[in-house]
């Protein structure tokens, strides 16, 4: 676990898990689509006691295209980051939990995401594009 003096990451695990493909149609249909289907996050936080901060972060790779034969999956991760007691500003809190943050456990929640598309039959299923904390956490402030 890395230690800065704005965070130290305490706990991190699965919350939740889940994939579905209803039948073998569904199945075959997704295993020609799924080239097609695009990662999407999200990350939202609580507040805990004690500087804490509990961050869910949801990894979902979903058909975009809304075909009535989809498979779905998605994750959904907590991390417990305590935050230094010298961090009072909003602005820079909102870079630590979206960016140092994410980019610290996103090498594990990608993983687990594959692990969990290939258990269920996708096995040639790779990521292309690797999610870009910064310019994400720009969009959503500038």
């Amino acid at each position: 676990m890395m230690m800065t003096e704005d965070y130290k990451i305490l706990a991190e695990f699965v919350k939740d898990m889940s994939s579905e493909t209803p039948d073998i149609e569904t199945y075959l249909y997704v295993k020609d689509q799924i080239s097609k289907y695009h990662l999407a996050i999200n990350i939202n936080s609580k507040a805990l006691k004690n500087h804490m901060i509990e961050v869910c972060t949801t990894l979902k790779y979903e058909d975009k295209e809304g075909s009535e034969k989809r498979s779905y999956f998605e994750i959904n991760y907590v991390t417990v980051v305590k935050i230094g007691e010298e961090i009072k500003d909003k602005k820079t809190l909102e870079k630590i939990l979206l960016c140092e943050v994410q980019k610290e456990i996103y090498p594990r929640l990608e993983k687990a995401l594959l692990n969990l598309i290939h258990d269920c039959g996708f096995s040639d299923v790779k990521f292309g594009r690797k999610i870009d904390f910064e310019q994400l956490y720009k969009e959503k402030f500038n």
